[in-house]
């Protein structure tokens, strides 16, 4: 009997031991470090994606060696990114009669600070001068005569629709130029703080015959911007 009771003692013992283990912590050091980051996408944008409201050209009753001006248009770039500027003039005729009667200068300027109005008028690079032959003016612009001037901090660049190879034209038929690409760092780059205007004056040559009485002459200006980065293409390329 005493041996029962020392074998029970014995595994009670045990138990209690073992149930006294279960009770005890334990502990490592532990060290701990984190890391966290975002990115925001910048915007490519013209005019806040506004098209530009500003006629090229409008008027009546144009005749053989007159010349007219249109309206200073604005391209600007109101987004984050510098970009690559394409720009191309789309020209047609409502009569099947050679397009290249119409003589199509235009002046753009480009800056980081736009001018005030009065800068503007003070300025005189004359679009005239860009035309062979008569040349009578039937619209002159801000009424200075048609003449524009490079202002402090103001670059420039001016020439005639038609002669390729000239101020970055590139002919893609008689009917379509490209004024600029914005392809390396030229006036056609364009920081995300700059600013181009660009006014086009018409002339209709003096040796224009009856043909063209009544004609109508439409042209469309197209702006595109792309990332300058290597390898970016422009909208349906």
């Amino acid at each position: 009997m005493k041996k029962a009771k020392k074998a029970l003692l014995g595994t009670t013992l045990v138990g209690a031991l073992v149930v006294s283990a279960g009770f005890g912590t334990y502990s490592w050091f532990t060290s701990e470090t984190n890391a966290a980051g975002q990115i925001a996408n910048g915007t490519l944008q013209l005019n806040n994606g506004q098209n530009i409201t500003e006629k090229i050209i409008d008027g009546v009753d144009f005749a053989p060696s007159q010349l007219k001006y249109g309206e200073w248009m604005t391209i600007d770039n109101t987004g984050t990114q510098d970009t690559h500027i394409k720009a191309s003039l789309n020209q047609s005729l409502d009569k099947d009669i050679n397009i290249k009667k119409y003589k199509v200068g235009y002046i753009a300027l480009k800056y980081k600070e736009k001018p005030s109005g009065d800068v503007l008028k003070a300025s005189k690079i004359k679009l005239e001068k860009l035309f062979d032959g008569t040349t009578n003016v039937v619209a002159t612009l801000q009424e200075s005569n048609g003449e524009i001037e490079v202002a402090p901090g103001v670059t420039a660049v001016t020439g005639l629709v038609g002669e390729d190879g000239v101020a970055g034209f590139k002919a893609v038929s008689n009917k379509e130029w490209i004024l600029g690409d914005g392809t390396d760092k030229s006036f056609w780059r364009l920081k995300s703080d700059q600013y181009i205007d660009i006014v086009f004056a018409i002339k209709l040559d003096e040796s224009a015959n009856n043909d063209y009485q009544g004609v109508k002459y439409t042209a469309d200006l197209k702006v595109q911007a792309k990332q300058t980065d290597d390898g970016s293409k422009y909208d349906g390329e």
